[in-house]
């Protein structure tokens, strides 16, 4: 939450940047994600691009110091994370948006799927809880590919 302020801040009227809800929980099918609203007032008129700028990627997805952690990640990860933990959204002429982070995607070129799944490791993470966790998340989005469980770092076929 913390990161996401600092984000907004960089384009926002000072002292007018606030957290309206810190850790809601949203309830899926098949698991629940805690989500925090910050909003703050624009200073001056800035652009779709400008505040894409300040707030993409989310400090929640990369860490702080955010450029750090981001050469980081490209360093530590065998591939672009293309889409994921992007944005997904939508664009009006007015200069309205709503975007979100991607997460729990699948991108899928013919008869493959790559599905990547992340979490916040911190200090005091547990290295097996944090496994669980992603096994957790990447069997429902498997499931609904009609893929039985996988080992982590599996391979198969969609045909398969």
């Amino acid at each position: 939450v913390d990161l996401e302020r600092n984000d907004l801040g960089r384009i926002c009227v000072p002292g007018s940047v606030e957290v309206v809800a810190a850790a809601d929980v949203e309830e899926y099918a098949s698991v629940m994600h805690t989500v925090a609203t910050v909003k703050g007032t624009l200073r001056g008129n800035p652009g779709p691009g400008e505040i894409l700028r300040a707030t993409f990627p989310g400090g929640s997805i990369t860490g702080a110091p955010k450029l750090a952690a981001m050469e980081q990640i490209r360093q530590l990860e065998p591939w672009p994370r293309s889409v994921y933990t992007g944005s997904i959204g939508w664009l009006a002429p007015s200069g309205d948006m709503e975007l979100n982070i991607a997460i729990r995607t699948a991108l899928i070129r013919g008869q493959r799927a790559l599905i990547p799944f992340g979490g916040a490791v911190t200090w005091d993470s547990d290295p097996d809880a944090e496994r669980d966790e992603l096994a957790h998340k990447a069997r429902t989005l498997l499931a609904a590919l009609g893929i039985d469980a996988v080992e982590m770092g599996e391979t198969r076929d969609l045909a398969d």
